[in-house]
């Protein structure tokens, strides 16, 4: 069964802990973003937790050096996974896998900045990934041309477990889980919309379908 995942681009603990709350029955994961842990620090990832010890709390690191350190860091405040970057070096991500088999914890591999995702995907696994995001970020979905079905043909070519970030929405969430994809990670989906609870209920419904 793919798992749903929230991510929380807010930039407040109040006010992510409010969404959370509104969406916490529909999602399985919930993750904290980037900017969100650099307004907030790592004081967010304990709240969050604290406030849904239930679900599995993801910190958006986007490690890029000391990978076992920030991990420690990561999981010692809380967190049940973090994400480190393909692009970076594989020092890094073996690193950060020793601090999750330390905590009983797991990593995944943001594929953000990385050319050839399906290959960096199929590598990092190697090293001891948990999953791999296939990942287009804000600023790639926002240019011209840009489409999902992109990350979607990957996952389904990849052969190994991913995650699928980057403008899942209602209308492709079908073909998200058909593309073998373990986790479909909608944001904007969910904290943009009208109705965040009945938004993540309709993504959860047609995951489950």
């Amino acid at each position: 069964m793919a798992k749903l995942q929230v991510a929380i681009d807010l930039l407040t603990t109040a006010d992510a802990i409010a969404l959370a709350t509104k969406v916490a029955p529909y999602v399985d994961i919930i993750e904290l973003g980037t900017p969100l842990i650099k307004s907030e620090g790592l004081a967010v990832i304990t709240a969050m937790k604290k406030a849904f010890p239930d679900k599995l709390v993801f910190a958006d690191f986007k490690t890029a050096d000391a990978g076992e350190l920030e991990a420690d860091m990561a999981f010692g405040a809380g967190a049940d996974l973090i994400t480190i970057l393909g692009a970076t070096g594989d020092a890094t991500i073996i690193g950060a896998v020793k601090s999750a088999k330390k905590h009983g914890k797991g990593v995944v591999v943001d594929t953000i900045g990385v050319l050839d995702r399906v290959k960096r995907a199929q590598e990092v696994i190697a090293l001891g990934a948990e999953f791999v995001e296939l990942h287009a970020g804000l600023d790639e979905q926002a240019q011209p041309g840009y489409s999902i079905q992109v990350l979607i043909d990957e996952a389904s070519r990849a052969g190994v477990p991913v995650s699928i970030a980057g403008g899942v929405k209602l209308s492709n969430i079908a073909a998200v889980k058909a593309s073998g994809a373990k986790v479909a990670v909608a944001g904007a989906a969910i904290y943009g919309a009208a109705d965040p609870a009945a938004a993540a209920k309709a993504l959860r419904e047609a995951l489950d379908a």
